[in-house]
């Protein structure tokens, strides 16, 4: 008998169980995957860390957290700048002075400042869709060509039928700098991130390729507890609703060549174009194998934004006023469960960055162990 089942080796799986070994309990992980690691599995492929469900990277301010991931991986010193394609066009993203000056040809950051805001006038009183509210944020010109054509590939639905609150906020620099996240701490764990979570899975018993659903009753009674980080709705069987979620496709090739794009992401952000991005893994890690050796092919991702249906992988919850309703009566079935905890993006529906999933296990941790 083991004191607790952990269905599912991402992030949220990964540390509660080994907090829970770490506390002296016996812990079994299953995952129906071949391999652990959830959606931040690394695979090595030419020697390049290939970021198999879209890129990952590590950002996070809760100095914490970052103590406690980096006793399980060494992180480079990556830092996201992206770049976004419009058209043939290369702009800096985040939206910054690089940014403005090849948009409007502008050199100081007042001029800049003068055309968002002379932009931003079109739109009065409080923004009824993303579209105005990102036209209230960054003015016509950006939303058009930076913002527009990526957000409807995203989210498969015209900007205009988007809530505001989706980008509440974007973010706007009068300033030269391109780290993208507001993040003291970033980067990428040396050698990928499935190595880093077989760090904190050592010496607990992990099955993989074993589906819950179709041995449940067997492995519930195998163990006192559950932590459930799948589905919420898929663990009721649906009987309430299918919850939404945005998916993610990915067609992946290696290319005889040592560099295709030169940046880890470049976003492409015109409607024709079907996919959102193209990931050129290598850079994650600086183009250089484990002995610092430039790597003589490269691996690219394009990314294809969809809608989930039943069989996809779930990527994003989408997060609205009808799917929050809903979470909510599955989360009231959820609690009446003794045995079972739920956690994770999908256990508790919730768009989590990887640092949040790794701060919520530790609190679940707090409370449980």
């Amino acid at each position: 008998m083991y004191d607790y089942l952990v269905v599912g080796s991402g992030l949220y799986g990964a540390v509660f169980a080994h907090e829970a070994k770490a506390k002296g309990k016996s812990v079994l992980v299953i995952d129906k995957r071949p391999n652990i690691a959830g959606n931040v599995f690394t695979e090595k492929i030419e020697g390049i860390n290939v970021h198999k469900y879209g890129a990952h990277i590590f950002h996070t301010n809760d100095k914490k957290v970052w103590d406690y991931i980096t006793k399980f991986a060494e992180f480079n010193r990556f830092t996201n700048s992206p770049v976004a394609n419009y058209k043939g066009e290369l702009y800096s993203l985040p939206f910054n002075m690089y940014s403005f000056n090849k948009m409007w040809n502008v050199v100081t950051p007042e001029e800049a400042k003068a055309k968002i805001d002379e932009q931003r006038a079109e739109i009065t009183g409080e923004p009824q869709n993303l579209e105005e509210q990102a036209i209230s944020l960054v003015g016509r010109d950006i939303f058009e060509k930076l913002v527009k054509g990526y957000t409807e590939k995203q989210w498969g639905r015209d900007c205009k039928e988007l809530p505001a609150f989706i980008i509440k906020r974007l973010p706007v620099r009068l300033t030269f700098d391109n780290n993208y996240f507001n993040a003291l701490y970033q980067g990428i764990p040396v050698g990928g991130y499935t190595q880093m979570v077989q760090n904190l899975l050592e010496g607990i018993e992990v099955r993989l390729n074993t589906d819950y659903f179709s041995h449940k009753e067997e492995l519930d009674a195998m163990a006192e507890k559950v932590i459930y980080t799948g589905p919420i709705d898929a663990y009721f069987d649906y009987k309430l609703g299918t919850l939404e979620y945005r998916s993610v496709r990915f067609e992946t090739e290696v290319l005889d060549m040592p560099n295709f794009q030169g940046n880890a992401a470049v976003n492409y952000t015109d409607r024709e174009t079907p996919w959102t991005r193209i990931i050129e893994h290598k850079w994650f890690e600086f183009g250089k194998d484990e002995k610092g050796n430039d790597l003589p092919k490269t691996v690219i991702s394009r990314e294809f934004s969809s809608e989930w249906k039943p069989g996809d992988e779930p990527y994003y919850p989408v997060n609205d006023e009808k799917n929050g309703a809903l979470y909510q009566e599955y989360k009231k079935l959820a609690d009446k469960e003794a045995k079972v905890i739920f956690g994770g993006r999908l256990g508790e529906y919730k768009y989590y960055d990887m640092d949040q999933v790794i701060a919520a296990a530790l609190h679940m941790c707090k409370k449980e162990l």
